[in-house]
């Protein structure tokens, strides 16, 4: 039976930011504190659903989204009749298109709108009353999870610290100096022993680099070794590293197109693809995207680098497309992300278990974290 259409009455961002003792290290940047956009949509029958806004980068780029949502992309969508989820997604992705392109801000739109789908999808959930895991198809609700975004300083005793609390797999950043990453990679497959261990560059090698330092990293047992190069480079480069490395190359959290994922879901050079669903695409795109990925013989492992709403949204698409992938839990401290991920925060020996309350499970307690609000 097809659900019942629904109209949107309001739309809201909220945006935060929680100070950090010890910065978030990639090889193009810092983080020194850690923001979050949530998204609030009510329909007119009072059923409200939550999303989440990618807004890591630039270091003001959270008060900007904020800004996009409530200033222009809220007022393009309420009062707007959804006949499904995915019809909010297209009308403001198609409404918005030739502003996107004429302020060149293509990015910052996708990022918006993926947040409102989120919601959006959320909120479509709660009016069936089911999980959000289930409503994608799920089968099972458990999933496994690996601890990410391990700096190169420090790096032993934050992965010690994510193996104490139930982790089971790790992903380390690398693409600094050589010789102190392989030592990182050394500590961290000891601590891990036969489990997981990935590696991650940031886009931060020419391919020269990549083709020289990648095979020294065969010895470590890589899970996969993501974003070596940029991720906008030819694909000749990409299929050049695939050729010498014997471990799998993994990227998709800077794709932003259903082209971009069909162009290399075509060829076998990624092995592990990481669609992030609040960067670009919501639900309404990644979750086609996911299954295609699997149906392609590749793992899904949807990226996450953010707060709470966006990584427990994270684990129910995964939840609900199914596949061995895992789910990407930054380890990092964080409690615009524990207070709203559910059962995320709680792994145990590598996996959590989704309830079946109805959509994401949670109801924010934004007034919980207003200390923390900048716009």
């Amino acid at each position: 039976m097809t659900p019942p259409p629904f109209t949107i009455r309001s739309v809201q961002a909220f945006g935060y930011r929680y100070p950090l003792t010890m910065p978030v290290i990639t090889s193009f940047g810092r983080m020194n504190d850690r923001p979050a956009v949530f998204v609030r949509v009510e329909d007119a029958d009072g059923y409200v659903g939550w999303g989440e806004v990618w807004c890591n980068f630039p270091a003001p780029g959270a008060e900007h989204r904020v800004r996009l949502v409530n200033e222009v992309l809220a007022p393009a969508l309420v009062g707007f009749h959804a006949t499904e989820p995915s019809a909010a997604f297209e009308h403001l992705t198609q409404g918005t298109s030739v502003l996107a392109l004429q302020s060149g801000e293509a990015g910052p739109f996708a990022q918006s709108i993926a947040g409102i789908d989120l919601a959006v999808w959320d909120l479509h959930a709660r009016r069936q009353n089911l999980a959000l895991w289930r409503l994608l198809g799920g089968a099972k609700q458990k999933i496994k999870v690996y601890a990410s975004g391990i700096n190169p300083i420090g790096s032993e005793r934050t992965a010690e610290a994510a193996l104490s609390r139930g982790y089971r797999a790790l992903k380390l950043k690398i693409g600094f100096d050589p010789a102190g990453d392989r030592a990182n990679l050394a500590a961290l497959r000891r601590l891990v022993g036969e489990g997981l261990l990935a590696a991650d560059v940031n886009q931060g090698w020419i391919i020269a680099q990549a083709l020289e330092l990648a095979p020294h990293l065969d010895r470590f047992g890589l899970a996969w070794l993501e974003e070596p190069i940029r991720a906008d480079r030819p694909r000749e480069e990409w299929k050049q590293l695939h050729e010498i490395v014997r471990f799998p190359l993994a990227a998709g959290e800077n794709i932003a197109s259903r082209a971009g994922f069909a162009e290399v879901l075509r060829e076998p050079v990624l092995g592990v693809v990481q669609p992030d669903i609040a960067k670009w695409g919501g639900l309404s795109a990644c979750a086609g995207i996911a299954r295609d990925i699997l149906a392609s013989g590749k793992m899904f492992c949807p990226h996450y680098l953010g707060a709470g709403i966006g990584l427990l949204a994270s684990a129910h698409l995964l939840a609900g497309v199914g596949g061995d992938g895992l789910l990407e839990v930054d380890c990092n401290e964080n409690p615009l992300r524990d207070r709203f991920c559910g059962p995320v925060l709680d792994a145990r020996d590598g996996v959590i278990e989704l309830g079946d309350e109805a959509g994401l499970g949670i109801t924010p307690n934004l007034a919980s974290i207003e200390k923390y609000r900048t716009v």
